[in-house]
């Protein structure tokens, strides 16, 4: 199957050229000699980099998955001072995604309970600032973000969805329903990115970004998932015509490196949850997730040998000198998400209408 043989090929790059044993995580960078380029401790990279070995493990049920999942959440343990919380909500809620789906592929015990003290961290969070809603920082309580209440909202319902506590779905409606109420264009459907953040009340409308759409699609899809209400299945799918319009349905645009490397790859993950609960495999979402696919792909090839596949933040073109582990992990989730709807019998026939864009 093209995209399952593709995903392991990116897979098995992010390791060879990323990972790390001596401090057994991932070096931030490639090329990267002596482990020099790891200056900062980029906490939430590597929640996403466990996020992506899950989708492996899932994919393949092949053990060294797991071996590599057990050994970078020591090195993320040993690294964070003994133990998983800091002080930025968001953060902390990518950990306990990650740290659940890990659950979940392998049943070991100390995945389950690193989530759930997580989550008994993450919902201190909560204050009446703004209406409520999940803070983005212990030390900025009063600032409210998409970032950190999106994330908050899928961890709450997935442990709902998997332990069965009524408690979780409770806190994953209450957040969700501040998320939409106060950072949802209620004109369009595309979602801002916060709100108080100069302790003014204003909205960062002019922060338009593709992880906003994604977390907020991730959190209204695993609701539809839970709940059968198809109000939130309808939401969703608002949000991403809403990301089409403004992108024009085609490759996503690059974002930067550092942190932005890493926000497609989010949008990208959720719009394929969102594929897998359309009617058939001619969902838009699935289309443009192939569309860009095939277009970064096609760059990441343009002028590396056949051995390599490293990605950077353009999906038009191929990486230049260094790579950065946050733009490898967002190829890493493009190529895994297209495997597993190939998997399902969900993605529309490739053709000249996908071909990558040259402009």
């Amino acid at each position: 199957m093209l995209w399952n043989e593709r995903a392991e090929k990116a897979q098995q790059t992010l390791d060879k050229e990323f990972w790390n044993a001596s401090i057994r995580m991932y070096d931030i960078e490639t090329p990267c000699p002596d482990g020099m380029c790891n200056t900062i401790f980029h906490y939430w990279w590597m929640a996403h980099a466990a996020d992506g070995l899950a989708d492996g493990l899932l994919r393949t049920g092949d053990d060294r998955y797991a071996d590599r999942l057990a050994e970078l959440h020591e090195g993320i343990r040993t690294k964070n001072g003994g133990d998983f919380p800091n002080l930025l909500y968001d953060d902390m809620e990518w950990m306990a995604i990650a740290w659940l789906r890990a659950y979940d592929a392998t049943g070991e015990e100390r995945y389950k309970q690193t989530a759930l003290s997580l989550w008994d961290d993450i919902r201190t969070g909560w204050n009446d600032t703004m209406g409520g809603g999940i803070a983005w920082h212990k030390e900025q309580l009063g600032y409210k973000n998409t970032p950190a209440n999106g994330p908050a909202a899928i961890v709450a319902v997935r442990l709902y969805r998997r332990f069965g506590r009524e408690e979780d779905l409770t806190w994953a409606v209450r957040i969700y329903d501040w998320l939409k109420r106060q950072l949802v264009d209620p004109e369009t459907g595309f979602v801002w990115d916060g709100m108080n953040r100069l302790g003014d009340g204003a909205i960062d409308k002019a922060w338009r970004f593709t992880y906003c759409q994604g977390v907020y699609i991730g959190a209204a899809v695993e609701l539809f998932r839970a709940t059968g209400d198809e109000a939130y299945l309808a939401d969703a799918n608002r949000t991403a015509q809403a990301a089409s319009d403004e992108w024009a349905g085609g490759i996503l645009p690059d974002e930067g490196d550092g942190d932005g490397g890493l926000f497609k790859g989010i949008l990208v993950r959720y719009l394929a949850d969102l594929a897998a609960e359309s009617r058939g495999a001619s969902s838009a979402s699935a289309a443009w997730l192939l569309r860009n696919g095939e277009s970064l792909w096609s760059a990441a090839h343009a002028t590396h040998d056949e051995g390599r596949h490293l990605f950077g933040t353009d999906w038009r073109s191929a990486p230049a000198g260094k790579v950065s582990l946050s733009a490898q992990l967002s190829g890493v989730f493009l190529f895994e998400r297209l495997a597993e709807l190939e998997k399902r019998g969900l993605l529309p026939a490739a053709d000249a209408a996908f071909a990558p864009e040259t402009d």
